[in-house]
């Protein structure tokens, strides 16, 4: 026999019903604010874009996890409560959340050595502190349009980290050393 206690006999409170996820609102994004919308957006003179659908979606997630792993310069003082003293429910749903902020931080940080410490630095400045390619160029005293070749190669090898494009195969080599000599040719060695 199992025994009542108060809580068995109260009623319980509704719960909401959720919408489908096709139903619910999805984060407006502002596309303006990305320096690689602006070059997903911005066609050249033969009307492709600046850069590819695999380079903006590589640019895009790397700048999602930079986010997530809230990498960015913070302005203010956070008042949010991070911590509870009481360590029931929401003490559980802060550790998952820290837990899945530092899986964020570690995606960027593999995403970040797989293109390399040549690359890493254009990466961190245009996807995650969304700074634009005049500022960069300014800043490293590079030349005028200097930036977009970089970053485009830059985003090629993330997107070649993230799986969005394939590996370049390399030429195929052949099997034996080349030389300019006859084929009974031998180098002669003087003892002398």
């Amino acid at each position: 026999m199992t025994r009542r206690t108060a809580c068995d006999t109260c009623p319980k409170p509704a719960r909401k019903a959720r919408a489908p996820l096709a139903d619910r609102a999805r984060p407006v994004r502002n596309a303006a604010e990305s320096p690689l919308a602006w070059l997903f957006n911005r066609r050249d003179r033969d009307g492709n874009p600046l850069i590819g659908e695999a380079e903006f979606h590589a640019g895009e997630r790397l700048r999602a996890d930079f986010w997530f792993a809230q990498m960015t310069p913070n302005v203010t003082q956070s008042w949010s409560v991070t911590a509870t003293t009481g360590g029931g429910r929401r003490g559980a749903h802060v550790a998952d959340q820290a837990d899945n902020v530092i899986a964020a931080a570690e995606r960027v940080r593999r995403a970040l050595d797989a293109v390399g410490p040549e690359l890493s630095g254009i990466l961190i400045d245009v996807c995650g502190h969304l700074k634009g390619l005049e500022e960069i160029e300014r800043r490293a005293r590079w030349p005028q349009r200097s930036a977009k070749l970089v970053l485009g190669i830059a985003l090629s090898s993330l997107a070649r980290h993230y799986g969005l494009i394939g590996e370049v195969p390399a030429a195929p080599r052949a099997a034996h050393v080349r030389h300019w000599g006859a084929s009974d040719y031998r180098p002669s060695i003087d003892a002398g």
